[in-house]
């Protein structure tokens, strides 16, 4: 485990820094480590633990991230650490994404920027994807990747839950493409009994997203008794509609039990359709089912004339009806990055 100077502190005390990376801005104690569990004061400076070792590599189609609206029918070369700032009590990658919390040690494989960059033009990925866990997290390793990548004409997107401080993410903006960032409920008590986080620093973090000019897409992972009341699926449908845009995609997908959450239920199909139509009832022009057998879920349907443009099946890219971001069969603009372009 090698030591990597880290960004975003302070020193707050003879023997105490405050990170400002993400919004928990932890207080962390000589030879302690944050929330995140992956970066750590040594002598009163802070630094990361996981800065050039990848858990996780693999090629995914873009639209596994999910992002539908970012050059459809691309690859990703997806990529991880271990470590992350939340504790969501259902997270599908609790093997690394809590490693730090319920293992010793920091795993991974030593994988450069310059090996990350290879990979991904090697295998002709258009974009890189820091996904899997959380990339706020390993910030340093992300951003040397980022620059690097944007000089090799290779795309940045971030598969995130939205908790980085707004110093952070303008220091990346200029070399991040696009993001997917999970809305996991609109209740402030609820998000922090199930992911630690609290509700407002999501929202004001997806606020900095669309200000910045980063193409934005929104994932609400739906859970029985916990976030699928109608009055906050509509909470949710309204605020990306008001506060982000109605050309903001919204993917709805199921939940199925795991890690600690395995007392409710899988997501009923019929729950998942309800939270659509709310969708659309806000406004929103994009609202995508997912973790589903949907006939049309994934479909992207023009505004203009609500035939299909982009047609997908679980959840691959299939066929696109457009000239570069226009429909063909009404020429109403659709909302994205380079839409027709595929790989």
């Amino acid at each position: 485990m090698k030591l990597h100077p880290a960004k975003f502190w302070e020193v707050i005390g003879a023997d105490k820094v405050r990170c400002n990376l993400c919004r928990f801005h932890c207080v962390i104690a000589e030879s302690h480590r944050g929330r995140c569990g992956v970066r750590e004061n040594h002598e009163g400076r802070l630094y990361s633990l996981v800065y050039g070792y990848a858990v996780a590599e693999n090629v995914d189609p873009i639209e596994k991230k999910p992002l539908y609206h970012f050059h459809p029918g691309s690859r990703s070369l997806s990529f991880a650490t271990v470590g992350c700032n939340f504790r969501c009590l259902h997270c599908q990658n609790h093997q690394i994404s809590q490693w730090p919390h319920e293992r010793s040690g920091i795993p991974g494989t030593e994988l450069s920027p310059q090996d990350v960059i290879h990979h991904a033009v090697e295998s002709n990925s258009a974009s890189i994807a820091y996904t899997y866990t959380e990339p706020t997290i390993y910030f340093e390793y992300a951003f040397d990747v980022a620059v690097e990548a944007r000089k090799a004409g290779v795309k940045n997107v971030f598969v995130t839950n939205g908790y980085t401080t707004t110093e952070a993410l303008e220091a990346i903006a200029p070399y991040l493409d696009a993001a997917n960032v999970d809305l996991k409920g609109f209740s402030d008590k609820a998000y922090k009994e199930v992911t630690g986080a609290s509700l407002q620093g999501v929202l004001d973090c997806l606020r900095d997203y669309r200000r910045l000019g980063i193409w934005l897409e929104v994932t609400t992972l739906v859970i029985p008794g916990h976030n699928d009341s109608e009055e906050e699926l509509r909470q949710i449908a309204a605020f990306i509609a008001e506060e982000l845009g109605r050309d903001v995609p919204w993917h709805i997908s199921a939940f199925y039990p795991t890690y600690k959450m395995l007392d409710r239920p899988p997501t009923p199909t019929a729950t998942l359709s309800l939270a659509r139509d709310f969708g659309h009832q806000a406004g929103l022009e994009y609202v995508y089912l997912g973790n589903v057998a949907d006939a049309g879920g994934g479909d992207t349907i023009c505004p203009g004339c609500g035939k299909i443009v982009i047609s997908r099946q679980r959840p691959q890219f299939i066929d696109t009806a457009l000239a570069g971001n226009l429909c063909n069969y009404c020429q109403h603009e659709i909302a994205g990055v380079s839409l027709s372009a595929s790989v």
